[in-house]
């Protein structure tokens, strides 16, 4: 299960985009080709909101780690 959920936890844009695209495709071939279409432009706009929410936890915990870092080394400091 820990697995599962590491997988998840990593790749889980992906899979709600694959699964996006599929239900788009099947749409599509039903019929509905304009409703395929319009599903289908959620593909790109998951994975650019997966990128950017990344893009700011990287950012955030880059930020907390150069702070602690930077109280870190004041402590040592000679004088």
């Amino acid at each position: 299960m820990k697995k599962f959920i590491e997988f998840w936890g990593v790749y889980y844009p992906i899979v709600l985009a694959f699964i996006s695209f599929l239900y788009s495709v099947t749409l599509w071939f039903s019929g509905l080709k304009l409703e395929g279409i319009f599903v289908g432009i959620w593909v790109p706009s998951i994975l650019a909101f997966a990128i950017a929410i990344r893009q700011r936890r990287k950012d955030f915990y880059m930020e907390k780690y150069l702070k602690v870092r930077y109280e870190d080394s004041k402590k040592y400091k000679r004088k």
